[in-house]
């Protein structure tokens, strides 16, 4: 919405909320999200291109000033990553995981990255590319937000960013067409939920794109905790106060 106005360049930092239901050692109810949206980019490599830059320079200043404090108190590396980080489809992911350890999974499940498959990444991207971090490209419209642009065949252009078996991120290009943007809302029957919002996109947007970061969860795997570890006040589904 922001881009709508005339900022070409946000980002913003603050309270995440959602309606989750899963018992696992890094969801919660509540969370610090960073999120950073910017104009006028080509694609939603554009958006990867600057996440690596800033988690990149992010590591290497942790390192710097923290590495051998986190070593001691933690036991854990701060691994300063090197550019580009590795690039590759779903479907691809899926291929690699099932050749290397006989993972597969059911067709009707392929369209998105399953927790395991999570997991096992972690391993599978440093044998083939010697990176913690990677990028999965070409998720299925349906796991897929409607704001997402998609290609002339109808593939997303997003990626979520993996670091250590474990998904740090959601990114991609907006749809900011307003005609297309409604037909993906009325799509997922969304149009009425979200009719302020596609006001915004009525009268010209930029092309723009940008992605969502969990703070929370990046301590978490910065210092090899568990997110109830990592956080000050957990918020989980049985777990209001205080």
């Amino acid at each position: 919405m922001a881009m709508a106005s005339g900022f070409e360049r946000i980002f913003e930092v603050g309270p995440v909320f959602r309606a989750e239901k899963s018992f696992t050692n890094k969801h919660t109810t509540e969370f610090t999200g960073f999120d950073l949206e910017f104009s006028y980019i080509e694609s939603f490599r554009d958006v990867m291109k600057m996440e690596e830059e800033l988690l990149t320079y992010a590591l290497s200043e942790i390192k710097e000033k923290c590495g051998e404090d986190i070593k001691r108190v933690y036991g854990m590396d701060v691994v300063v990553p090197d550019k580009p980080f590795p690039i590759v489809k779903l479907a691809d992911l899926y291929a690699g995981l099932k050749e290397d350890y006989g993972y597969d999974v059911p067709e009707e499940e392929k369209g998105d990255l399953t927790t395991e498959a999570e997991h096992l990444s972690f391993e599978w991207t440093q044998k083939h590319f010697g990176s913690e971090f990677l990028f999965v490209t070409d998720y299925d419209a349906a796991k897929r937000a409607f704001y997402h642009m998609r290609d002339e065949n109808g593939v997303p252009q997003g990626y979520d960013l993996i670091w250590r078996g474990c998904e740090i991120t959601t990114g991609a290009q907006r749809e900011h067409r307003y005609d297309i943007l409604k037909a993906q809302c009325d799509e997922k029957g969304l149009t009425e939920d979200v009719k302020f919002y596609l006001e915004f996109f009525k009268y010209g947007c930029p092309p723009h794109g940008g992605f969502g970061l969990g703070v929370d969860r990046l301590t978490m795997l910065l210092l090899g905790l568990t997110i109830k570890e990592a956080m000050f006040i957990f918020r989980g589904p049985n777990r209001l106060n205080p």
